[in-house]
C-alpha cells in the first residue's frame, strides 16, 4: 500500500503539472476516516477504495493490432512518467519475482524431490526448460553488471490492466498497481508480449493453435516505444525481445514447477491444467525463437531511426 500511495501521489502531481486530469489518468486512493490509505476490519481483513473512473472499459484479449498498440502506448507512458521516480525506494512486494535463475533452481529442487510423482510424465517439458537454463541468466546478469538500469516496473502488464476511454477508445489509466516495484523495463514489455502476442489463451491445450504473432508484437512495440520516447538506453531497447523470451520461459517454468509440486500456487480447473499451461508457454517460446531475428530487427530500427 505504501508503494501504491507514493506512486499515485507522484503521478497525480505529474498529471496536474502538465494540465491533465488525475481523477481519470491515475488511481486516486480514498482514505479511511482515520486518514490511513487502507482499513483493517475486526477480522483483520484489509480493504482499500479508489475513486471510480467513469466511462472506462478494458479488454480481456487484444482484438486487433490497434487495441494492442494502444496498450503499448499506455505502458510506455507509464514507464516514461515514472522515469525520475527513485525505483530503489520501492518495497519489493514479491521478493525475487523475476529472478529467472532462482525459478529454474526451484524447478530442479521439486523435480529431484518429485513430491507427487509427476516428474516421469513431464520429462519432455523438463528437458525443454533445462536446455535453456543458461540463457535464463541473461537479464539478471546484465542488471548485476550495470548494463541495464533499475526502473519502476508494473509487473502485471496484461491488457485488462489498462482502462480505455469508452468514447475515444484511447488508453486512459494503468491500474492494478499491487506489483509495482523495482525491475527492468524488459520485464514489463516482455510480459505484455507473452500475454498479447499469443494467438491462443495461455491454457489452450491444442498446441497447433499456439503461435507467436509478429504483427501484434510490432503493433505493441510501436505504441510502447512511441510513448516512452528516448528514455530507454540503446541497451534497454535491445533487451526488449529478450524480455519477451524471458517472461514466456519463466512463466512456463513456473507452471511446470507448480504442476510437479502438486498445484499449490496457480488455481487449476483439472489435474493437468498447469502442465497444459507449461506446454502452451513452451510452444509459444519455440515460435518466438523462430522469429528472433525479426523481433530484434524491430528494435534495431528504432535505435537507428526512432530515438
Amino acid at each position: 500500500m505504501e508503494n501504491i500511495a507514493n506512486i499515485t501521489a507522484y503521478m497525480k502531481r505529474l498529471i496536474l503539472g502538465r494540465g491533465g486530469d488525475p481523477d481519470r489518468e491515475t488511481l486516486i486512493i480514498i482514505p479511511a476516516r482515520d486518514g490511513k490509505d487502507y482499513l483493517l476490519d475486526p477480522d483483520n481483513g484489509c480493504w482499500r477504495m479508489y475513486l471510480f473512473i467513469e466511462d472506462s472499459f478494458s479488454y480481456q484479449q487484444a482484438e486487433s493490432e490497434a487495441v494492442f498498440r494502444e496498450a503499448g502506448r499506455a505502458f510506455g507512458a507509464f514507464q516514461r512518467d515514472l522515469a525520475d521516480y527513485p525505483a530503489s525506494s520501492l518495497h519489493e512486494t514479491i521478493p525475487r519475482f523475476h529472478d529467472t535463475p532462482s525459478r529454474v533452481r526451484a524447478l530442479r529442487k521439486v523435480m529431484a524431490g518429485n513430491p507427487v510423482g509427476r516428474a516421469e510424465g513431464a520429462g519432455e517439458e523438463i528437458a525443454f526448460a533445462l536446455a535453456r537454463e543458461e540463457r535464463a541468466r541473461a537479464l539478471v546478469d546484465a542488471l548485476s553488471r550495470g548494463e541495464l538500469p533499475l526502473r519502476v516496473t508494473h509487473n502485471d502488464t496484461k491488457l485488462n490492466n489498462v482502462l480505455m476511454n469508452r468514447e475515444t477508445g484511447r488508453a486512459m489509466c494503468v491500474v492494478d498497481l499491487d506489483t509495482v516495484m523495482p525491475g527492468l523495463c524488459a520485464y514489463d514489455f516482455g510480459d505484455a508480449i507473452r500475454f498479447g502476442a499469443n494467438t491462443a489463451k495461455e491454457d489452450e491445450a491444442e498446441l497447433s493453435l499456439v503461435r507467436f504473432s509478429l504483427p501484434m508484437y510490432r503493433a505493441y512495440s510501436e505504441g510502447y516505444l512511441g510513448a516512452v520516447g528516448g528514455l530507454l538506453t540503446e541497451a534497454e531497447v535491445r533487451s526488449l525481445p529478450l524480455g519477451a523470451w524471458m517472461m514466456t520461459y519463466e512463466c512456463g517454468v513456473r507452471f511446470l514447477t507448480d504442476y510437479l509440486d502438486g498445484d499449490h500456487y496457480f488455481g487449476i480447473a483439472y489435474p493437468e491444467h498447469n502442465l497444459v499451461r507449461a506446454r502452451n508457454q513452451f510452444a509459444l517460446l519455440k515460435d518466438m525463437e523462430r522469429h528472433a531475428d525479426e523481433m530484434d530487427e524491430v528494435m534495431a530500427r528504432w535505435n537507428e531511426q526512432g530515438r
